[in-house]
């Protein structure tokens, strides 16, 4: 069938405004021309057989998958885990690199940001080296570092524009001037793997920070006394915290507590995928370290866990199914509010007449049928 002109009908059509249901998408060399209610207009047509009709996912921390991993120097491994994503729904998204010494990371941000250059990522995020020794997890301790303006020049310039979001701990020295440097570069200043206290990430806040990375996660928990970068990031409106809603990172309640109070607007499900998601159970490495994935859970040695073998779509199920958001809420979580904060709404992340025809189909049970890229269906 010709997808250059085609009516998808029958639908459940998740829009900004509202679900459409029935609800129809007229697709047009790669775009969304219209979209409405009841039945469509006329045209060639395909019955979608009321299932769910979502925006393409945007994942704004994966750091690989399909056995392929961001760090690697060899672009192969980029297209395999861009590949493996993109059949799960995730149509667009940012390649994550974890901590490593200043001339390495130089260069796997180089070689990412040629691929970037050719569209098969929409940007790189350095999730380190500016990171706090206490809670840095899954990442080198000896490739951390302070961070300081020589420093943040050297990896925004390796980046040619292709860096759109740094994570660092505000404690840091240096993290405020830091935080201001990313943000006049256009770079979004994310705060994670830190042992802060609430008045250290407010000042990193007021300093122009606007992400929390992956709350709760690699940061000093909550506490009644010291609300630390938990309640700090979470109580403020100006930041959007993303979550790994893999049941393992997060309890179905914390996630679910974290979404409400947050407000569905501020929520960005993530994946923090690792190149073993999708490949089984074995030995990997994340960066410099060793990573046993057992049961689907990649852990270090000392049993902490490192990334994630999550995918966006069942990211998308678990929101709805086991924390009980709706699927607007979902669609909102997974795709129309990572691709505002990168700055790509007029083009990915709803369903709206002018933007790129990313779709995800889903059945009743949000079992992912089928994913439109541009229109076209994946193979």
């Amino acid at each position: 069938m010709n997808t250059a002109e085609l009516f998808l009908t029958g639908a459940r059509v998740v829009t900004p405004e509202g679900v459409l249901d029935p609800g129809w998408v007229r697709v047009s060399d790669g775009k969304i021309a219209e979209v409405g209610g009841g039945a469509a207009p006329g045209g060639p047509a395909r019955d979608i057989d009321g299932c769910w009709l979502v925006p393409g996912f945007v994942d704004i921390h994966c750091h690989g998958g399909g056995g392929g991993s961001f760090t690697a120097l060899e672009p192969a491994q980029t297209r395999a885990a861009v590949d493996f994503h993109r059949a799960h729904g995730t149509t667009t998204m940012l390649g994550s690199l974890v901590s490593a010494p200043l001339p390495e990371l130089v260069k796997q941000i180089g070689n990412l940001a040629d691929l970037v250059g050719e569209g098969l990522l929409a940007g790189i995020h350095l999730e380190g080296p500016f990171l706090s020794h206490a809670r840095c997890g899954a990442h080198d301790p000896g490739a951390l570092a302070a961070p300081d303006a020589d420093s943040v020049a050297q990896l925004l310039e390796a980046g040619r524009g292709a860096v759109r979001m740094v994570t660092l701990a505000p404690e840091l020295p240096g993290s405020r001037e830091a935080v201001r440097q990313l943000t006049a570069a256009g770079v979004i200043a994310a705060v994670g793997h830190t042992d802060a206290v609430a008045d250290q990430v407010a000042a990193a806040v007021e300093a122009g920070a606007t992400v929390a990375t992956h709350l709760f996660n690699g940061m000093r928990p909550l506490h009644h006394r010291e609300p630390g970068p938990v309640g700090e990031l979470l109580d403020d409106e100006r930041v959007s915290v993303e979550l790994i809603c893999d049941l393992v990172h997060l309890h179905p309640t914390v996630a679910r507590l974290a979404a409400e109070h947050a407000g569905i607007d501020r929520t960005l499900l993530v994946t923090d995928a690792i190149s073993a998601t999708g490949a089984g159970d074995g030995t990997y490495e994340l960066g410099a370290l060793p990573v046993t994935v057992a049961d689907g859970e990649p852990r270090l040695s000392d049993g902490s866990l490192a990334g994630s073998t999550l995918t966006m779509d069942a990211a998308f199920a678990n929101l709805v199914r086991s924390c009980g958001l709706s699927v607007p809420a979902a669609a909102a979580a997974t795709a129309t509010n990572p691709a505002r904060l990168l700055g790509l709404s007029d083009q990915v992340g709803a369903i709206r007449p002018g933007a790129t025809a990313d779709l995800v189909v889903l059945d009743e049970d949000l079992d992912l049928r089928e994913v439109l890229r541009a229109g076209a269906p994946l193979p």
